[in-house]
């Protein structure tokens, strides 16, 4: 008998196992490992990490796309305390390096493609003492299977408890060196729980993953999906044709995109004669989803849509498929321009930049407490005492509430444009941008202005066969928002930079075109 609340995830682990043995916990191509299995492969690979000399709380780096072994390296942190440290496989070298050294792990794994990167990197990582290599080995690192292998089937001595450290998650460092979020054992599975409960997953569940396992979105709800014994299939990169190849195929009840991914699934070629009848549930996150895409995407697929809204620090917000009412009254509709209300045991507030807390419609910073969140940064108190702040994680995103409830973001603190002394919110322009009927695409940026401090400028990707010129699109932005605010000028690029999350990369635009306009 269970004397003890399960409140880590070595609990779910070992249920799962017992209950739902069978089911498949992922299946990755012809590969499947069911939870039975994940269990036994955890307690293994822990087993062969303590033999190493690693103890509770050590970390363990992981490098990797998405592959069951990622599933089974997270499995062994969540079962024995070890800490398991995320590496976000598309950084360049340099930025893989300093992840690495922060998180100061005693043993290294990583896929075989990434040898070379690693051969050249080594000789800086004081702490490691260990690398194994998924798919590949050297004479400094071992194979992974073989490695696995060498654990015992009785797994490790060591056990997870609450207050134990699970994990660390890296931000993308967009505004200066990645941070390594805190994730605890008991706020991870309360993290699993919540989510689980919005989703409303099951055992009969197969959730398809294309976003990198090593960012919180992805993890998050895998964590979700298994929390009530579901199946969990990864794609290593995102094909939207071989995405609805497998949603078709495998009775996918479960999708998770940025927008802009969901904009390319919807313009797949004869998306309208599949049959994606099981698919239930379709998570969107990253960004608001343009009006006319999400219009598309509820006639092809139904009312299956569920924003969630968070960030490595916390998850936040939801919009559940309820709230998503296109033809309701304008009240209704305005809605969906949202990211909803805060999930159950989170509390959220909107203050200014003295920390008082906004009356409802006027936007301040996003600040944020619940049971599901990091518990500060790694290595970093200067920045756990600035973001983490009275027990309130401030998340630098700009918001507001409205009589509803829900939370509306409307910048990041930092992408906020100050031209001629007015406020002007990047997001405000996008969308009034994206209602052009040739623009797929916008991201809007201040650049350095000698008058104004800042202007106005928008980079957009038009649809295939439109065209609209810079002219045309300031003309139709006169039309949508006060004139302060359109843009002096419009950019038209065949596509636009991109964060693992599916996220505009807006300091990359903004150091390439202020570069430009200092040139000139």
């Amino acid at each position: 008998m269970r004397n003890h609340l399960p409140l880590t995830l070595a609990d779910t682990l070992e249920l799962n196992a017992d209950r739902f043995g069978d089911t498949p916990a992922y299946i990755v191509g012809d590969r499947r490992l069911t939870h039975r299995q994940l269990l036994d492969r955890a307690r293994r690979l822990a087993s062969a990490l303590e033999q190493l000399g690693v103890r509770k709380q050590d970390r363990v780096s992981m490098l990797a796309m998405n592959c069951m072994e990622y599933g089974e390296v997270l499995a062994a942190g969540q079962f024995s305390g070890i800490i398991i440290a995320t590496v976000n496989f598309r950084l360049a070298p340099p930025e893989m390096a300093f992840i690495i050294k922060d998180a100061a792990p005693r043993v290294l794994i990583f896929e075989a493609s990434y040898l070379p990167v690693i051969d050249q990197l080594r000789a800086d990582f004081k702490t490691v003492e260990h690398y194994v290599c998924i798919g590949g080995s050297a004479d400094w690192a071992q194979e992974y299977e073989a490695f696995v292998a060498g654990g015992s089937d009785r797994g490790p001595s060591i056990r997870a408890i609450e207050e134990d450290i699970a994990c660390l998650i890296y931000t993308s460092g967009t505004t200066g060196r990645p941070k390594g979020c805190i994730w605890g054992q008991r706020e991870y599975r309360q993290m699993a729980h919540t989510l689980s409960n919005e989703q409303r997953t099951g055992l009969a569940d197969k959730a398809l993953l294309v976003m990198p396992m090593f960012h919180i979105g992805a993890m998050a709800i895998q964590l979700a999906i298994h929390f009530r014994g579901g199946t969990v299939y990864l794609h290593r990169l995102f094909d939207p044709a071989a995405l609805l190849a497998d949603t078709v195929r495998e009775r996918i009840t479960t999708l998770h995109l940025a927008p802009t991914m969901v904009q390319m699934v919807l313009e797949q070629p004869g998306i309208d004669r599949l049959d994606l009848s099981a698919l239930k549930t379709l998570i969107y996150s990253a960004s608001a989803m343009p009006g006319p895409v999400l219009q598309l995407g509820m006639r092809l697929m139904g009312n299956i849509f569920l924003q969630f809204y968070g960030q490595s620090e916390a998850i936040i917000t939801g919009l559940q498929p309820e709230q998503h009412r296109p033809n309701g009254s304008a009240r209704e509709r305005r809605w969906l321009t949202s990211v909803g209300h805060p999930f159950p045991n989170t509390l959220l507030k909107i203050v200014d930049d003295d920390g008082r807390e906004c009356p409802r419609g006027v936007a301040g910073e996003v600040a944020v407490k619940s049971t599901a969140m990091a518990r500060g940064y790694w290595n970093n108190h200067p920045g756990t005492l600035d973001t983490f702040r009275d027990s309130w994680c401030h998340t630098g995103d700009m918001g507001r509430l409205d009589e509803d409830g829900l939370l509306y973001l409307v910048d990041r603190k930092k992408d906020m444009i100050i031209s001629g002394g007015e406020n002007i919110y990047s997001r405000e322009v996008e969308e009034a941008m994206l209602l052009h009927a040739a623009v797929s695409e916008c991201a809007v940026i201040g650049l350095p202005d000698e008058k104004w401090g800042e202007s106005v400028c928008a980079v957009v990707v038009l649809r295939a066969g439109l065209s609209a010129s810079e002219a045309e699109l300031i003309e139709h932005m006169k039309t949508q928002i006060a004139s302060y605010k359109k843009p002096k000028k419009v950019i038209v690029v065949a596509e636009l930079p991109k964060l693992p999350t599916g996220k505009i990369n807006k300091v990359q635009l903004r150091q390439q075109y202020a570069a430009a306009t200092a040139a000139t």
